[in-house]
């Protein structure tokens, strides 16, 4: 497989203080990455970092051969990164369709292919986005990502507060997205072997550098492991 992304020796942060220390990964076309860790370890910041929105202080970042490092969010957008942060970001007072069509780029995934993933948004067309749950506000803060028609989708924390109905329905889909349509993702999630079960590659990190890198079912058959790298204590 032809690599995607790959990321060389990157410290990254907020102002002056560096968060990720020298961290170094690549993810090839159609892969998913499980990015994991516990709270505080870096991990939203290397996602945001990938969307242009921390500041670079060494490394390298490319996307298919293109270097992202001094490009400001909407270019690396421009340039294929699809980003859904935990906020989600929506745009709460536009229609569901008008925060679809306002951001949509030429390619497969449409407005209307959106609603195919997500029959609830299709009902929801006309309403704000004050009016949604917050799990449809979760999906159409993907469905929007992939509207831009990515090369790279990052996912933080899809899954983080939604009720169990809605996480079965994201992970399908988001199954779906990467599996079936083999759009290359990054996920940071807090239910690992969810995660690690439609993931190709894990990487877990810890005080902002990679701790343990591996194939994402290598990780999910060994359990001890795994509550070790994300410090789960067992009872």
């Amino acid at each position: 497989m032809a690599e995607l992304l790959n990321v060389e020796n990157l410290s990254a942060g907020y102002g002056e203080a560096v968060v990720l220390h020298e961290v170094s990964l690549r993810l090839d076309e159609g892969q998913t990455l499980a990015l994991l860790g516990r709270n505080g370890t870096g991990k939203t910041t290397f996602m945001n970092t990938l969307a242009g929105a921390t500041r670079q202080h060494a490394g390298r970042i490319t996307l298919g051969g293109q270097a992202l490092n001094r490009l400001k969010p909407h270019e690396r957008a421009a340039a294929g990164i699809g980003w859904v942060p935990q906020e989600r970001n929506i745009f709460k007072s536009l229609t569901v369709h008008e925060n679809l069509t306002a951001v949509a780029r030429p390619g497969p995934w449409t407005p209307e292919r959106a609603y195919q993933m997500f029959p609830r948004l299709a009902e929801r067309q006309g309403n704000l986005g004050t009016q949604l749950s917050g799990g449809e506000q979760q999906m159409l803060a993907v469905a929007r990502a992939l509207v831009l028609n990515p090369r790279l989708l990052l996912l933080d924390e899809p899954l983080e507060g939604l009720a169990p109905i809605i996480v079965e329905e994201l992970l399908r889909a988001i199954r779906a997205i990467t599996r079936d349509e083999g759009l290359s993702a990054i996920i940071v999630e807090q239910h690992p072997q969810a995660i690690l079960a439609i993931s190709d590659v894990a990487v877990v990190l810890d005080h902002g550098t990679v701790v343990h890198r591996d194939s994402a079912q290598a990780l999910s058959d060994q359990p001890g492991l795994l509550d070790q790298l994300l410090g789960v204590a067992r009872r």
